[in-house]
């Protein structure tokens, strides 16, 4: 397996060296900021550790096209980095596909797991290669406005401005070829047949205005993992339901699932 130092990719670490390892993941056109919302929180109980997905943000582009096993691959590498045998995982749309890969394939390195705004499966496949084909063609900050549209509630965006206009500068940001093999990673992505291996304590997070991936899709992956998973909807929250309901959100993240087993 390719190591992290030949990845390359960007990394952020935060909090107590010593305090158990949180790996975050970001979404499609994000970056490891798209996190900050919960540092604050997370960093009173975990190390936390960010990291940029191939082309976005301070990662370089890596050769394509990529899957999601290569992009699981990745996290893989950063724990080896780290030395560490096993983390909990976070991850919000394609960073939540990513976890849900981990925690089937390599459930050993995955204590618990928190997919937010994810679905196993997306029935609107073309749509992702149209969005492919879009970046290749006209660059990523033609997805910007559609994007932004659906990350965020109309109320949201339009009572925070400047904060929304930093994620809309994420994804103008984000490599064009990169976005587009990351678009076909998600078109291409069937989980469902592995939800029942994952024995990780599950937390689904939906946002319940969330245009991508709606609640039935979080309820959906909750179902097919079994008894160690909970579904968590988010009221009056879009696809980046950590950023519009941070606090609610954060305080998911920190509950107790010493109980969650099958």
């Amino acid at each position: 397996m390719t190591t992290w130092e030949e990845l390359g990719l960007n990394r952020l670490v935060d909090g107590d060296r010593d305090a158990p390892v949180l790996v975050l993941s970001n979404a499609l056109g994000g970056t490891a900021e798209m996190w900050r919302p919960q540092l604050a929180a997370l960093t009173e109980h975990y190390l936390v550790v960010r990291y940029d997905q191939r082309g976005h943000g301070g990662s370089p582009v890596l050769p394509g096209p990529y899957s999601v096993q290569d992009l699981a691959g990745d996290v893989l590498a950063l724990l080896d980095h780290l030395e560490v045998s096993s983390a909990s995982f976070a991850g919000a749309s394609l960073g939540g596909v990513i976890g849900l890969w981990l925690g089937a394939h390599a459930p050993e390195r995955i204590d618990a797991l928190t997919v937010c705004g994810t679905s196993a499966w997306l029935d609107r496949r073309d749509a992702e290669l149209d969005r492919a084909r879009a970046a290749r063609e006209n660059g990523t900050n033609e997805l910007v406005a559609p994007t932004v549209e659906r990350w965020f509630t109309p109320y949201f965006r339009e009572r925070h401005a400047e904060e929304v206009a930093s994620y809309a500068a994420m994804i103008a940001g984000t490599d064009d070829e990169a976005y587009a093999w990351c678009c076909e990673v998600l078109a291409h992505a069937d989980l469902r047949g592995a939800l029942s291996s994952i024995s990780a304590p599950t937390l689904v997070i939906s946002g319940a205005e969330d245009p991508a991936t709606p609640p039935e899709h979080g309820a959906a992956i909750a179902d097919g993992i079994g008894g160690n998973a909970r579904l968590e909807v988010v009221d009056h929250a879009a696809h980046l339901a950590n950023v519009e309901r941070a606090a609610e959100v954060n305080a998911l993240l920190l509950a107790d699932r010493s109980t969650w087993s099958r």
